[in-house]
């Protein structure tokens, strides 16, 4: 028969593996929830192109396409409803641009197009300061869009919101993107569409 200081060494054994397989256990989990942890896409507009004038009496509006480089950083493929992007100049909405809905796979990157229109009205209203942008080559623009959507992961979706605000400066003559800043947060929403 064992002697009691035989089986204490033998507990202490086996509560140290146990501990040990716990704690490494517990790693390993944290590690993969790190992995799989949603990031924010990146979104990079690449060129805007003028693709024709509108005749909207008294005024011209512009159709513009933009093109937008998009990084999907994440392990999973994303799925997106359409959505309507804001533009704005010295803080009046001048237009919007059609996101279409779509999908990205996942760690992927896409160009996607954009086609916008400006108004006219809004751009004869402005007209002093888009002259003085233009004399400059130097305009400032911003645009936001909420784009809703869901991430599937095996045979679950999980619904996301994204918020995108983007200040970008562009040449008005040559429709050259000089400069820009965008900033995206995801908000992933914790319920579970089963499909």
């Amino acid at each position: 028969m064992a002697s009691t200081g035989e089986t204490n060494r033998r507990r202490s054994t086996v509560s140290y593996k146990t501990a040990a397989i716990g704690a490494a256990s517990a790693a390993a989990a944290a590690a993969a929830i790190f992995a799989v942890r949603p990031k924010d896409p990146t979104f990079q507009l690449v060129s805007i192109n003028l693709s024709s004038f509108h005749l909207n009496l008294p005024v011209l509006d512009l159709e513009l396409t933009l093109a937008v480089h998009v990084t999907n950083p994440n392990i999973v493929p994303v799925r997106y409803s359409p959505a309507s992007v804001s533009i704005f100049y010295a803080g009046s909405l001048l237009g919007s641009a059609a996101l279409e809905a779509g999908s990205q796979p996942p760690l992927s990157c896409s160009l996607v197009y954009l086609p916008a229109r400006l108004n006219g009205l809004q751009l004869a209203h402005h007209a002093t300061g888009i002259l003085a942008d233009a004399a400059r080559r130097r305009m400032s623009l911003d645009a936001a869009v909420d784009i809703t959507g869901d991430a599937r992961l095996f045979f679950w979706s999980h619904r996301f919101m994204l918020r995108l605000e983007s200040h970008v400066l562009v040449d008005p003559i040559f429709l050259d993107v000089i400069d820009q800043d965008n900033h995206s947060e995801t908000h992933l929403s914790l319920s579970i569409m089963q499909q």
